[in-house]
């Protein structure tokens, strides 16, 4: 009974020094796995009416175990907490010893801006909540998971969008123009303009390309033939992230 005892107590030991070394050696790993992350230089781009923000991110597992299930997670709302965007980057296996690079892409979908949710966004800057999450397994055995919120301003593509003062010659108006593009991306595409009477009938219209850099002023004019007295404009965006319309705007 005693060596059944002495067995057990022997065994014991043998298990808390093993627990102790793996969980030392494992906390030891992640301090310098955290060591290991690197970001890159995030980059934009714009397809099919969508923006993309691409960050890139090196991964060096320095440390003792193998880093598997890295997932990490994006999601975006605005400041009333209408759902924007939601983004995920899955790694299955990191070996110790090994790296890994990858590239995390939030997408911001413009046609979702179409919505009465998240309309305001094309016209007025905001601040968004961005919410982060990185979950891994350590060792094939821990689980991990870290979370993160904070804030991003968002800079509206059409701030300040004003018509001026029609300037009117014979039957042909000229309608000024001019709007912020205070966004991260480049506005390319074209503006439609209605011109609407006292009795809500189209007496013109024309279209206009546009194109406005990120963080620039834009202004131009359009010259229409009318058939009536202007009193209100229509205005539609069609560009290469969203398509938005009308914005009714009163003429003076």
């Amino acid at each position: 009974m005693k060596t059944v005892i002495r067995t057990l107590a022997w065994a014991t030991y043998i298990f808390w020094i093993i627990l102790i070394f793996f969980s030392v050696t494992a906390v030891y790993s992640a301090v310098q796995l955290a060591q290991g992350f690197r970001f890159g230089e995030p980059q934009t781009r714009t397809h099919n009416g969508t923006a993309t923000l691409s960050l890139p991110l090196h991964i060096n597992n320095v440390g003792f175990y193998d880093v598997s299930n890295l997932n990490l997670t994006t999601s975006i709302s605005d400041s009333s907490g209408a759902f924007i965007s939601y983004s995920s980057t899955f790694v299955q296996l990191i070996p110790r010893g090994g790296d890994s690079s990858l590239a995390h892409n939030i997408t911001l979908d413009g046609n979702s801006m179409n919505s009465s949710e998240l309309s305001h966004l094309l016209f007025a800057d905001d601040n968004l909540t961005v919410d982060t999450t990185v979950t891994l397994d350590y060792a094939k055995v821990i689980p991990f998971a870290l979370g993160t919120n904070l804030r991003m301003p968002w800079g509206a593509p059409l701030s300040n969008l004003t018509l001026g003062n029609v300037s009117m010659n014979g039957t042909s108006a000229t309608v000024p123009f001019s709007f912020e593009n205070h966004s991260f991306f480049e506005l390319n595409g074209t503006m439609r303009l209605e011109i609407i009477d006292n009795l809500d009938h189209v007496v013109g219209q024309g279209t206009v390309n546009i194109l406005a850099l990120p963080q620039s002023d834009y202004s131009d004019s359009l010259t229409v033939a009318v058939s009536g007295v202007p009193a209100t404009a229509r205005l539609y965006f069609q560009t290469s992230v969203f398509s938005y319309g009308p914005v009714v705007i009163p003429l003076v």
